[in-house]
């Protein structure tokens, strides 16, 4: 996927059977920073009633691989999960671990130049600076002044 510009673009992948991995990869070289932001894991119409156990492979600070479980779906009592935007960095890969799907993957590939991406991060440090002045130049809250009425 060669990106034109900062965005986002809609992601989804599926998990079935035959088809027990989706590996999320960018170009690297670009001057584009990447996340992956996963916003629902469902089962699709065909899924047995049985556990599906999709796991995120990804590498540790030690460049070992790690699996972890995201989701735990089964037809009968939770077919769908939602992830809440849960970010990752690619490359990432998703693996049906257990049950035969079909399990869908959705989300959101989000694109921001590396430049705007350490801007924004300063940014929302200045805004919070900001709340905090904005806050100190408040003037206090003086008392009503107690007029007399004239008689």
């Amino acid at each position: 996927m060669e990106p034109h510009g900062p965005g986002s673009v809609l992601f989804g992948c599926e998990l079935t059977a035959s088809t027990k991995s989706y590996t999320f990869q960018v170009d690297e070289q670009d001057d584009f920073e990447h996340v992956l932001a996963l916003s629902v894991v469902c089962l699709t119409d065909g899924a047995k009633d049985e556990c599906n156990v999709v796991e995120v492979v990804g590498r540790n600070h030690e460049n070992q691989e790690i699996a972890v479980p995201v989701a735990n779906l089964k037809l009968s009592c939770q077919p769908l999960l939602s992830l809440d935007n849960f970010k990752l960095q690619p490359p990432v890969t998703f693996r049906l671990a257990a049950g035969s799907g079909p399990v869908h993957l959705a989300g959101w590939h989000q694109i921001v130049h590396r430049e705007d991406a350490s801007f924004e991060e300063n940014d929302d440090l200045s805004e919070e600076e900001e709340e905090e002045e904005g806050e100190e130049e408040l003037a206090p809250i003086m008392p009503a002044k107690k007029y007399r009425r004239k008689q």
